[in-house]
């Protein structure tokens, strides 16, 4: 991309609540410095000739709200550097890690040198462990977790026990803070990996019980009406029968759900994809037909990428002793675009909603918009075709990315945040 660039005509969707436009903005040395004819004739004053882009979209960078990074520093697979890289490369300005690491962020110490306060760089916001080192057994320091910058409370890929969570809940620390809980029993789960039905018997996997998501959903929906004042928050719904039960809650819960299971399901994979192992567990095609249309509804506010870098020796394992997780920040828009907006009713604005602004309400930060001055934006060409593949510089460090050899449709071609980083951190 030039140094300078006025696109004219280009679409451009401002921020929340508003409406997607069509015309000139200009943009210098990656920061976002004008639109409309103040644009026009910034450009003429510098000699910058119109370059068209009616089909390609400026807006404002995605947000992702949970993702893992278990090693941020010298990980084999994915580091603060390499997460950067790909997150900006998928037009993302935001991402907000787990507690989830070899060093559980549970103790103040160990959120420091992960935050970032650089305006050219992706932002991490951090969520702080509900329980030391992610164990479910006693409380980690909310308060002082919370006063060291952050963004809310969460554990692992699990309900943390109730009596744990009521407990937390009551002494209150969290205040109006966020604190994420995933609706998900493993010991009703046991060794389940695609959730229970026709499909999964025939496919010869272990089913994984719809109860092992509706209990905890139940069980989390009471305890928000036993406490109004919290905020808690459902991280990656999976089934139609949790979509039901929220539909006919009195009080719901802002809740997300992983973006592969708005695309594929159980059917749709064999065990040797790595797609195929997730949490938590895929389930039918009228699971993800009810995930759709909870995002259509509101019922889901945000979408998230949740990914969990693992390394070659992982892979190699068989499916159902290899660890659960998925990476990519750079397929997310491309693969929703094409299924949600040009394949589905989605409108432009809608997948925004819950791609960024939703993401943002969910973290209880301020939405993203474009600015003048800033560089928090992203140029999304949805005619460019390109080739998943590992050797991509916007392609993770992890070995688990699905659709490899899968020709795309659609890319984030610019992003005003740097992608500087290694691979390999």
């Amino acid at each position: 991309m030039h140094d300078t660039l006025l696109l004219d005509p280009v679409r451009i969707l401002h921020g929340p609540g508003t409406e997607l436009q069509q015309g000139p903005a200009l943009i210098e040395s990656g920061v976002l410095t004008g639109f409309g004819d103040e644009a026009r004739t910034a450009a003429a004053q510098l000699g910058v000739q119109a370059t068209a882009a009616p089909q390609q979209l400026l807006a404002p960078c995605l947000v992702d709200p949970h993702t893992v990074l278990p090693s941020p520093i010298s990980g084999p697979t994915e580091t603060i550097r390499s997460l950067r890289r790909c997150a900006a490369a998928g037009g993302y300005g935001q991402v907000a890690l787990l507690p989830r690491g070899q060093s559980w962020r549970d103790q103040p110490e160990r959120l420091i040198g992960l935050q970032n306060t650089d305006p050219t760089s992706v932002h991490l916001s951090l969520w702080g462990s509900f329980s030391r080192e992610g164990r479910g057994k006693e409380l980690a320091p909310h308060g002082d977790l919370l006063e060291h910058g952050a963004i809310g409370l969460a554990d692992d890929d699990a309900v943390v026990p109730l009596p744990l969570l009521e407990r937390g809940l009551l002494l209150g620390e969290m205040g109006s803070c966020p604190v994420l809980v995933a609706p998900r029993d493993p010991i009703l789960q046991g060794d389940g990996m695609l959730r229970e039905g026709v499909a999964t018997l025939r496919a010869g996997w272990t089913p994984d019980p719809l109860i092992s998501e509706l209990l905890p959903v139940q069980q989390l929906l009471a305890l928000q009406q036993r406490h109004p004042e919290r905020q808690l928050r459902l991280m990656n719904l999976s089934t139609a029968a949790a979509i039901d039960v929220l539909n006919q809650a009195d009080h719901r819960l802002k809740a997300s759900v992983c973006w592969w299971h708005l695309l594929v399901d159980g059917s749709d994979l064999s065990s040797t994809d790595p797609g195929c192992r997730v949490r938590p567990s895929l389930g039918g095609a009228a699971d993800r037909r009810s995930l759709r249309a909870a995002l259509q509804s509101g019922v889901i506010q945000a979408v998230a990428v949740h990914a969990i870098p693992l390394d070659d020796e992982d892979m190699l394992l068989p499916a159902d002793q290899r660890p659960p997780g998925l990476s990519g920040h750079h397929l997310v828009l491309p693969a929703l675009w094409s299924a949600l907006v040009n394949q589905g009713d989605l409108s432009i604005e809608a997948l925004w909603g819950v791609l960024s602004f939703g993401p943002s309400a969910f973290l209880d930060q301020p939405a993203e918009c474009l600015r003048r001055g800033s560089r928090r934006w992203l140029l999304f060409d949805p005619e460019a075709s390109w080739t998943v593949d590992r050797d991509d510089p916007a392609a993770p460090g992890a070995a688990n990315l699905p659709w490899l050899g899968r020709t795309m449709q659609g890319r984030v071609v610019a992003c005003g945040l740097s992608r500087s980083g290694d691979r390999n951190g």
